[in-house]
């Protein structure tokens, strides 16, 4: 069977079992079980550019390790996390605050208190406890990290003299922001920035999340701000640049990879992708993203040139 089929076979398996799958909470005991070990791993990606590459770097790294792997992409948590705890996935990239908020609404309610934070070693232990019992292990974060990020023009940058967002607040000018919906009553968006840093958000402007609609807008200076993220690759194309978040009022999005710990839970897995914690950064994963994106490279290629690039695998 080709890896497309593989792949068709193994979405079609989630969709019609991802709600069945896999012993309820509930129903667990403590995992007491050694880690598992296998040989034919399935990596999930969930459909967009950063987690189909860093899949990719996964399944590359893992094949040097000796496994065998397939890649499946599934662009709905609600699908690909259950399937990861039944073992229809053994790894998946995800993000530190955010999962450990997705987890935590999961086992407690949608009005659960958020446990993602700032803080990275606090936000690891919440997810760390929150995974366990479903039978998953969150290996070690890098340095990489894809959070919430601001963006000015970089004229008005230098006109204000800006560089952080503690800079903007002591400027005392007016921000119209351009933003999702969201924003308004979000405390990582407008409420935050008014209450963290004392920034004057006058209006936020509906016009999403770092798309090209709200950038021309910051752009042309109809709005002075935007939200973005932090590997956001086509500021550049825009005149933008981030102003830093140094009283980090942003949690602590750092990459992780989640297992299947009966599956994919040995030191032989741990070890083959912690050997990208050593090297990726934030702004490699910008370029990445910036070369798919706006070069129309394929994920598998940029993914193999970088980490032949830091002969993490051989050439070839």
């Amino acid at each position: 069977m080709t890896l497309l089929n593989r792949a068709l076979a193994g979405l079609l398996l989630l969709v019609a079992t991802a709600c069945t799958t896999g012993p309820s909470l509930e129903n667990q005991g403590e995992v007491t079980a050694p880690p598992g070990d296998s040989k034919e791993l399935t990596i999930g990606s969930a459909g967009f550019t950063e987690s189909d590459l860093l899949a990719q770097m996964y399944a590359l790294l893992l094949e040097r390790a000796g496994y065998s792997t397939d890649i499946i992409s599934v662009t709905n948590r609600e699908i690909y996390e259950p399937a990861l705890e039944s073992g229809q996935i053994d790894v998946v990239p995800e993000y530190a605050a955010t999962f450990a908020d997705w987890l935590n609404a999961k086992a407690d309610g949608a009005d659960a208190a958020p446990v993602g934070s700032p803080d990275l070693a606090a936000t690891m232990k919440a997810l760390r406890a929150l995974a366990a019992p479903r039978g998953l292990m969150v290996l070690d974060p890098g340095r990489a990290v894809d959070q919430n990020a601001f963006a000015v023009a970089a004229s008005y940058a230098k006109k204000h003299g800006l560089k952080t967002l503690s800079d903007l607040g002591r400027a005392k000018v007016p921000v119209r922001l351009a933003a999702g919906d969201e924003c308004v009553q979000r405390p990582y968006c407008a409420p935050g920035l008014k209450k963290t840093y004392g920034i004057d958000i006058v209006a936020v402007d509906p016009k999403g999340v770092g798309t090209t609609q709200a950038k021309q807008a910051v752009q042309n200076g109809q709005d002075q701000m935007v939200l973005t993220t932090t590997t956001d690759a086509t500021l550049d194309q825009f005149g933008l640049v981030l102003l830093a978040d140094d009283k980090k009022l942003q949690n602590a999005d750092y990459v992780v990879p989640v297992v299947n710990r009966a599956r994919a839970g040995s030191d032989g897995v741990r070890d083959a992708l912690g050997r990208l914690n050593t090297v990726l950064t934030t702004a490699d994963l910008a370029s990445m993203n910036e070369q798919v994106d706006s070069w129309r490279r394929l994920p598998e290629d940029v993914a193999r040139t970088y980490l032949e690039s830091k002969k993490l695998i051989p050439k070839g």
